[in-house]
């Protein structure tokens, strides 16, 4: 599901139309960060560098810093989400044309936003700011903002698997590119200084966690086993309330429009996520 999901959340930070409205609240727009850190963040209020940090987790703070410091300077949290939800609603008519107004779409934002109601936010900070907003009334919006809950709620339980394999944020990054997430050069979006790279790594090889020339040992592999284990455990509740009928009937109707987003060209190929690569 979280495949399925994911890429409808993350069309809001590579789509055009969401460009035009963050210049519009005078956002740089020459690369994705200006927005995509205010965009993210703006369900928690204005908040500083440090609780953004905490909840972002793998973004080094320097870069937190860099975007949010400036970010509620030049538009409020409320003028963001507002924002938001107009860069959906162009996205999605754009990418889904007709489709946007189908039965199908209609029931997969209401099976999405029940499964979203059964994500206990407990620990969860983002998943639970995204939760408390008002939900918008056009069906597509509420599915984007049920994957969204769902999405961050999945990733507010990774982080607390990160934590118990005791992996710092560069750490968290530095072992998941050791298993070939993804590229090393992939993961220099997040802002972690050379240095504090080969610090992260050396490190993880002096826990026998990662090898010299920046592999994972069979150990490390076991580690980050263990941590998508924990992050599925962590996530899986809302699929188990709305039970494996509704499960899979959502499942075949975001086929149509997972393949839709794919198919814009607007998310790149390879990401730190790390699809599939456990």
């Amino acid at each position: 599901m979280w495949h399925l999901l994911e890429p409808l959340h993350a069309v809001l930070y590579y789509a055009p139309e969401a460009f035009e409205e963050a210049a519009a609240l005078g956002y740089g727009v020459e690369e994705r960060w200006p927005s995509y850190f205010p965009f993210r963040a703006a369900p928690l209020g204005a908040v500083g560098v440090e609780r953004t940090a905490s909840a972002f987790y793998s973004f080094s703070p320097r870069m937190v810093a860099e975007h949010i410091e400036p970010a509620w300077r030049t538009a409020t949290p409320k003028a963001v989400l507002e924002a938001r939800d107009r860069a959906i609603d162009r996205t999605c008519r754009a990418i889904f044309g007709d489709r946007v107004d189908s039965p199908e779409l209609a029931e997969a934002a209401a099976l999405a936003r029940r499964a979203a109601g059964f994500a206990n936010t407990a620990g969860r900070p983002l998943a639970a700011a995204n939760a408390e907003l008002p939900w918008p009334e056009p069906a597509h919006l509420q599915l984007w903002r049920a994957a969204t809950i769902l999405r961050e709620h999945r990733g507010d339980g990774h982080l607390a698997a990160l934590l118990i394999a005791d992996l710092d944020p560069a750490e968290s990054l530095v072992s998941f590119a050791a298993i070939g997430a993804a590229s090393v050069e992939r993961f220099e979006s997040r802002g972690w200084s050379p240095d504090a790279w080969a610090a992260a790594r050396a490190r993880l090889t002096a826990r026998g966690l990662v090898h010299p020339d920046g592999t994972a040992t069979e150990a490390g592999r076991s580690l980050r086993r263990q941590v998508e284990r924990h992050t599925d455990r962590l996530a899986a509740a809302p699929w188990q309330f709305l039970g494996p009928s509704d499960t899979a009937r959502l499942a075949d109707l975001l086929g149509e429009f997972w393949v839709a987003v794919l198919g814009s060209g607007l998310l790149p190929s390879e990401t730190t996520l790390g699809i599939g690569k456990v």
